[in-house]
């Protein structure tokens, strides 16, 4: 049931009123409409694959308590090993030998890799409430493309009473005002301007490849970020607090801080659970055990995404932007606290755009179908072509679509210490503030394509 679609226009609100307004005073029975609805979310898509969600969700569920009981340690890594086989053999055979792939696997897989590992780690304790865990791993804001919550998160907000609270309630309808305006204004305009050039490079002059290597950068983000954005919005109307999964990467001085504000809970998940024991591991081979580590790490990050070589080329390649950073020793400084995302002065400035190009090329490869084409691409971009003018058929939506960006850019550097640029509360009185949510909408409504295209993650 895509986000974009009129029946999930309908179920959202028949949800919302079942689970405040019907089922308020009830936890159990609050559950049970999240698995339910979670449930029929899912099925909407493809009803078939909801065996494989509840199955890997029943046998996850059984091991995470097999191993909290479980007293021998080779009883325990048999346990770990039966949920790391079922978990990335069922997405390994989907992403690889199966020409369709389950909606959310990656995800939902990830979601329980990580249970099984935590049990294990001593993080948390097995859940002893099926419905609870069941809920966990099919949440459905967050079940088709993330972000991807840890148990320690989602689990005990679960099993803990909520309560309807306004002020986080009008935040998550913000947010989600907000997602959608990346996604319809941006988003999918960009996919208008960007697809038949990259679809049709070798007749395209070099100075319009530049121009879709930029729009597809900003269309990948807003789409992204856009999906998250409204799930952490439709988690917050529900009295969730979704884990962040994006901020103001663009703003970043190099490829680390990058990393750590790009789809976060994906980069987290992956640094504690595959970079840190390969750190370790490695660690007697200073240096060049990190960067191998980090190697492998991205590597990973680039598969994840399906069985491609660009996938994986994008990956190492991201891991090699890394080298420069630990030879010098500046992996580890600056962490990149809330609100420093980039700082003013040429020096900084220089540094932002840098890491923002380096991004932009690298996502030539990420966009096209093979390395041969991604080769064909830069190389018909630095031919001489690249200050020629390419003719635009539609100005009104390039002129709309760029206003979008600029306006998406200076709203997340104005509002970089906040979660979202639509948190306005120092705009007042409250009827001005107003008008700017329905000049979004009106935005929405009015800029938007005539067909929404699907959001770009949901693929992987």
């Amino acid at each position: 049931m895509p986000f974009l679609s009129l029946p999930f226009l309908l179920f959202l609100p028949a949800f919302f009123l079942l689970y405040w307004y019907v089922l308020d005073s009830s936890l159990p029975w609050q559950n049970l409409l999240v698995l339910a609805g979670s449930y029929l979310f899912y099925a909407w898509w493809d009803w078939r694959f909801l065996f494989l969600l509840t199955g890997s969700s029943l046998l996850n569920y059984w091991l995470g308590l097999g191993l909290e009981r479980a007293a021998r340690r080779g009883a325990r890594r048999a346990l770990v090993a039966a949920g790391l086989v079922q978990g990335l053999g069922c997405l390994l055979y989907f992403k690889f030998f199966n020409a369709l792939l389950p909606l959310g696997i990656s995800f939902y897989t990830f979601k329980t890799l990580s249970y099984l590992l935590d049990i294990e780690r001593g993080k948390i304790r097995a859940e002893k409430d099926w419905v609870v865990f069941f809920s966990y791993v099919a949440f459905f804001p967050c079940l088709i493309a993330g972000p991807i919550d840890r148990p320690g998160v989602l689990i005990p907000q679960l099993k803990m009473r909520r309560f309807w609270d306004e002020r986080q309630g009008t935040d998550g309808m913000r947010r989600i005002l907000w997602g959608l305006f990346k996604k319809v204004v941006i988003a999918d305009n960009c996919v208008r301007l960007t697809d038949g050039i990259f679809d049709h490079y070798k007749a395209a002059p070099a100075s319009a490849l530049l121009f879709a290597a930029f729009m597809y950068t900003i269309q990948l983000y807003a789409d992204f970020s856009g999906y998250s954005d409204m799930a952490i919005g439709i988690g917050s109307l529900l009295g969730f607090r979704v884990s962040p999964n994006f901020r103001h990467p663009f703003f970043s001085r190099n490829i680390a801080e990058y990393w750590r504000r790009w789809h976060i809970t994906l980069t987290s998940w992956l640094t504690d659970y595959v970079f840190t024991p390969l750190n370790i591991y490695f660690r007697d081979y200073g240096k060049a055990g990190l960067i191998l580590a980090i190697l492998i790490n991205f590597t990973a990050i680039g598969i994840w995404h399906g069985p491609k070589w660009t996938f994986a080329a994008f990956g190492f390649l991201h891991g090699c932007y890394y080298i420069p950073l630990v030879l010098r020793g500046r992996l580890s400084r600056q962490r990149g606290r809330r609100g420093q995302a980039g700082k003013a002065g040429v020096a900084g400035v220089a540094s932002v755009a840098g890491t923002f190009l380096l991004v932009m090329l690298t996502n030539i490869i990420f966009r096209a179908p093979s390395l041969r084409d991604a080769f064909g691409y830069f190389r018909r971009m630095l031919s001489r072509s690249l200050l020629t003018a390419f003719p635009v058929t539609e100005k009104l939506q390039l002129e709309v679509t760029l206003a979008g960006i600029m306006f998406l850019f200076a709203a997340e550097w104005r509002q970089r210490d906040k979660d979202h640029p639509l948190q306005i509360d120092f705009i007042r009185p409250f009827p001005v503030r107003a008008l700017v949510y329905y000049i979004f909408l009106g935005l929405i409504l009015g800029f938007g394509p005539a067909r929404f295209s699907e959001f770009i993650y949901i693929r992987f």
